[in-house]
């Protein structure tokens, strides 16, 4: 399922062939720094430049055998480069090339995932202007409140990915990190300024300090960042979900033609998207704990960490390109329903202007208690024998004491939810 909506452009970054291309760009780059360092000659590093290259077949065949995945890539790349192949990989360890490249794989993931998480930004912009005077019932408790606007709901949304998307970039930036330090971290076999020249050649900062690999709190911070990312998926598909009920139906999925709802019954048009991404969220969730796990290693290193970031950084970008995308296609597809907002509105014939009453009373001189009492009386006899509240709370000689008939009905305006809708947004940033 997930294969078939990913784009295929975060899948090849994840591929073998790109894995190790990676790989291969590491060790040219330290071949480079080495031979402008005097430590092996130009004209090897030229020879290497130009002949590098993998087969990945052939890699997988040699791994069946020696079981090291990295001795098997320099093996391969050996059999295309030739003599000149004893200078690849001189004075590292497997970490000082895997982990550098993973840096490397990260950031050409994170650019897809920057770009996805923009485009929703877009459709939440959009879809908050469009819907800014639409009234609707605010809820708590999942119980009718308060009116308010429907493209609230899309500004809420837009200020949290805002806060996701300074998250990624930060955990991004935390995980642009390399490291060429050797077996245990103290630069034995190559001095800290290989290591440095060979991280600004690709982009990287060095890691401060390491042992034999870079240290996987910055890991799981990039996993983590991806699983709010995904909570806050859940939240709007949860929502939609809950809008897209038949008792409800202020907001549907798009519903294309030719699609099929339930196998058993043909009236049903299910929110199978926003089912989708709830339940993807918790694979996201259940991803950033397994990269939490991996924060704490024997001494300098043991490899418990390498068998879990196989799956969970390529799953959890995939996941995550996967959700943004199709989010963003079903917020920008959202059916909207405004006649059905107004028949909610209208479900508890006027109880949602209790607050407005209780404190219109109270700015007469009745006391809070008095006033309270009053009005949730009232309320509760509506709610029980479906009674009209304005001409119920009319009837009460006190009301009627404190109140004239026009400033009653004042307090049941149905547009009193949007009175400084415009502040909000402004203060959100939709109109930036």
């Amino acid at each position: 399922m997930i294969a078939r909506y990913t784009r295929p452009l975060m899948g090849s970054i994840w591929s073998d062939e790109n894995r190790y291309r990676k790989w291969l760009d590491v060790e040219i780059a330290v071949c480079e720094v080495q031979a402008d360092n005097g430590r092996i000659p130009a004209e090897a590093v030229e020879v290497i430049r130009n002949k590098a290259d993998f087969n990945v077949d052939r890699i997988e065949a040699i791994e069946a055998t020696v079981k090291h995945d990295v001795i098997a890539f320099l093996t391969s790349v050996a059999e295309f480069v030739g003599e000149e192949a004893r200078f690849i990989h001189l004075g590292m360890t497997s970490s000082d090339l895997l982990d550098t490249a993973l840096a490397l794989l990260i950031r050409e993931a994170s650019a897809v995932l920057h770009e996805d998480l923009q485009e929703l930004q877009a459709v939440l912009k959009k879809q908050a202007i469009t819907h800014q005077q639409t009234v609707c019932i605010g809820r708590s408790h999942g119980i009718h409140a308060e009116p308010t606007s429907f493209g609230l709901k899309f500004v809420l949304w837009f200020d949290e990915m805002q806060r996701n998307l300074q998250r990624f970039d930060a955990a991004v930036e935390a995980l642009r990190v390399g490291k060429i330090s050797g077996a245990v971290g103290n630069f034995i076999h190559l001095e800290p300024k290989i290591e440095e020249q060979v991280c600004a050649r690709l982009g990287l900062r060095p890691a401060p300090i390491s042992t034999q690999i870079i240290q996987r709190d910055v890991h799981a911070q990039f996993l983590s960042t991806l699983a709010l990312i995904g909570c806050s998926l859940e939240k709007m598909a949860v929502e939609i979900r809950h809008l897209q009920r038949t008792e409800v139906l202020e907001a549907e999925e798009p519903f294309t033609p030719g699609q099929k709802g339930s196998s058993a019954m043909p009236h049903k048009r299910n929110p199978i998207g926003s089912e989708n991404i709830s339940g993807l969220a918790r694979l996201l969730r259940s991803n950033a704990l397994a990269a939490q796990e991996n924060i704490a290693l024997w001494h300098e290193r043991d490899i418990s960490h390498s068998s879990v970031e196989r799956i969970v950084f390529p799953d959890s970008c995939i996941l995550a390109d996967y959700m943004l995308a199709r989010m963003t296609r079903l917020l920008e597809g959202l059916v909207v329903y405004p006649e059905n907002m107004k028949r909610n509105l209208n479900l508890t014939h006027g109880l949602i202007f209790s607050q407005p009453v209780l404190l219109a009373l109270t700015q007469k001189g009745m006391s809070r208690e008095d006033a309270y009492r009053i009005v949730q009386t009232t309320a509760m006899i509506c709610w029980q024998d479906g009674l009209d509240f304005q001409q119920a709370l009319w009837k009460d000689e006190q009301v009627r004491s404190y109140l004239s008939r026009d400033e009653l009905a004042l307090c049941f305006d149905l547009n009193s939810g949007l009175k400084h809708v415009q502040e909000i947004y402004a203060r959100v940033g939709i109109f930036d």
